[in-house]
């Protein structure tokens, strides 16, 4: 019996009276290999639905045993207690819900010992935000691998993807790599390369990657299950290894200095969340009076005009439907969408013309 002081949740709890016995068992073929998934935001959940949809077939050799997923968070305007994107895609799928568990530490002894009852012989995480300490790692009988959006040993860390596209790389990948203690510095079983697009933003290619990751994980299960991945697995160069660190909002900021390509990449890179932000000014001709603004930047394009022969300094202006800023280095940024402070996501025209003959300046 699990006691209410356990760090662990489980989703049977927001019901009126939750469970107090030990968690279910799937028991649709005791001879099927026993999977744990861990995963948390919507991504992950795309996973998810590819183990869960494999497992069905007559000639599945596993069986989703149990999920672990962050707790639950306050979200949206209400601000209510919901949960992951993975434990919700499970519920909707019928899942057992006191086998969904949203500990706030894997580490915790409590947990484990009920993880450990479940005899799990392998694990996958995809995107599942906590480290796994050691004593988690020794309990799979086949271990636990990862499906990392990056061509490892390349961009390890919390945001590969996002730090690829500020990179402006323009081939990225996904790995399935197993999971050692090291950070994103396991053995690779395999990987799918991607060329990157130069318009695509971060949630898209996230998307992507994440889809590519899940046939790669079907395809390489069996060699995993039977062993023989961890045989030919190909050890990380760590001389070759790059980092991509969690993203902060203080980098959000676009500074018009820079270079037009190191700011469409950063928006990029950026999309979704913390986006991308700018400070502009705005004057009134008339009567000369002046302020500022700040607009969310969404979307972007290069300039492929002359700067120096279209634009001053620092004007700001109106052309073939995009906003368009002078950068460093002779170059120019097209803005092709923005938002302001707690509207909605217009166009460059639509911005334009709520101006109202104001001047935009950088």
């Amino acid at each position: 019996m699990l006691s209410s002081s356990v760090m662990i949740r489980r989703f049977c709890s927001f019901s009126v009276t939750a469970s107090s016995s030990a968690p279910s068992t799937i028991t649709s073929n005791s001879k099927k290999k026993r999977l744990v998934f861990l995963g948390s935001p919507q991504v992950s959940a795309s996973v998810l639905d590819a183990l869960f949809n494999a497992s069905a077939a007559q000639d599945s050799l596993f069986e989703v045993t149990a999920i672990i997923a962050q707790p639950p968070t306050r979200r949206d305007r209400g601000r209510k207690v919901m949960p992951s994107p993975v434990a919700q895609h499970a519920l909707d799928r019928g899942f057992p819900s006191d086998l969904i568990f949203t500990p706030v530490k894997v580490g915790e002894e409590a947990f484990l010992s009920n993880f450990k009852a479940l005899e799990p012989e392998l694990c996958v995480t995809a995107a599942y935000g906590n480290i796994l300490p050691t004593k988690f790692l020794n309990i799979p009988s086949k271990g636990t691998v990862n499906i990392h959006p990056s061509l490892l040993p390349l961009y390890r860390g919390a945001a590969p993807v996002q730090r690829a596209l500020q990179d402006g790389v323009k081939e990225t990948g996904v790995s399935l790599a197993y999971t050692v203690r090291k950070l994103d510095a396991g053995p690779v079983i395999a990987r799918e390369r991607v060329t990157v697009d130069d318009q695509i933003k971060a949630p898209d290619l996230l998307e992507l990657l994440f889809a590519l990751g899940s046939k790669l994980l079907i395809r390489e299960l069996p060699s995993i299950f039977d062993g023989s991945a961890s045989g030919r697995a190909e050890e990380q160069d760590d001389s070759r290894a790059s980092l991509a660190p969690k993203i902060t909002p203080e980098e959000s900021w676009l500074s018009f200095d820079e270079d037009a390509q190191v700011l469409h990449n950063k928006v990029r890179a950026f999309a979704g969340w913390p986006g991308t932000r700018a400070r502009l000014m705005v004057i009134d001709p008339s009567s000369g009076e002046s302020g500022s603004i700040e607009l969310k930047i969404i979307t972007t394009r290069i300039y492929s005009g002359i700067r120096s022969q279209d634009i001053e300094a620092n004007d700001v202006l109106f052309t073939k439907g995009s906003l368009v800023i002078p950068c460093g280095g002779d170059t120019a940024l097209e803005v092709l969408e923005v938002q302001l402070p707690g509207k909605r996501t217009v166009n460059a025209a639509s911005f334009w013309n709520g101006l109202r003959g104001q001047i935009l300046k950088k």
